[in-house]
């Protein structure tokens, strides 16, 4: 199982994708940490290519759950998942929320990838997250609703989330989706154990 979590800013996705992660026993891949270098430096800028080996590198086995929106990721996340879920939450709680956390990190000046911090001043850049998800709610929402009707990601089994109440179904259905397949690994595993015992005996 290989789970793809989007979604805007503050939307929530590392939140789901920990949690997730501890409940489905799967390794959390969050692109931000590849993605952000010390300062502040965006690889997606400075060196794409390394970015994008990283997730090539990160993504390469055969379980993991990612978090994020970067459209240069999406070869590796996307195409190798097997599961997405699309947080597509209203403007108005998205906003609320980035605000929020937008708060609480520059207030705690809480330490994030690459030693990075939050402050107040960055507050006035165009990318800050709260100016970002403004801006781009209704982009990300039509261009996501056109990418997950293609045939390019029909493979995806997709999980679009338009209210919080809905996210306990949600890790339901994936609970069970990973036992099934769990208990199918078990079930290959021992029927190959025994038809290792029977052609030894024979």
């Amino acid at each position: 199982m290989r789970i793809a979590v989007i979604g805007t800013s503050g939307a929530g996705k590392t939140t789901l994708s920990k949690r997730l992660a501890v409940v489905l026993d799967l390794p959390f891949i969050e692109l931000d940490a590849l993605h952000w270098e010390a300062d502040w430096q965006a690889l997606t800028h400075t060196n794409p290519m390394e970015f994008a080996r990283r997730v090539d590198e990160a993504t390469a086995g055969p379980c993991w759950i990612a978090d994020g929106n970067y459209r240069l990721a999406r070869a590796y996340t996307w195409e190798r998942a097997t599961h997405l879920i699309w947080l597509d939450y209203s403007r108005k709680l998205i906003m609320v929320r980035v605000v929020r956390r937008t708060l609480s990190r520059a207030i705690l000046r809480t330490r994030m990838w690459s030693g990075n911090v939050e402050r107040w001043t960055h507050l006035l850049r165009p990318s800050h997250p709260i100016r970002w998800a403004w801006r781009t709610w209704r982009q990300l929402q039509a261009e996501y609703a056109v990418l997950l009707a293609s045939e390019e990601y029909a493979h995806l089994v997709v999980h679009r989330v338009r209210r919080p109440a809905e996210l306990n179904e949600v890790i339901h259905a994936l609970v069970v989706c990973r036992n099934g397949l769990n208990a199918a690994h078990l079930s290959r595993a021992t029927g190959a154990a025994g038809e290792r015992s029977v052609a030894g005996r024979g």
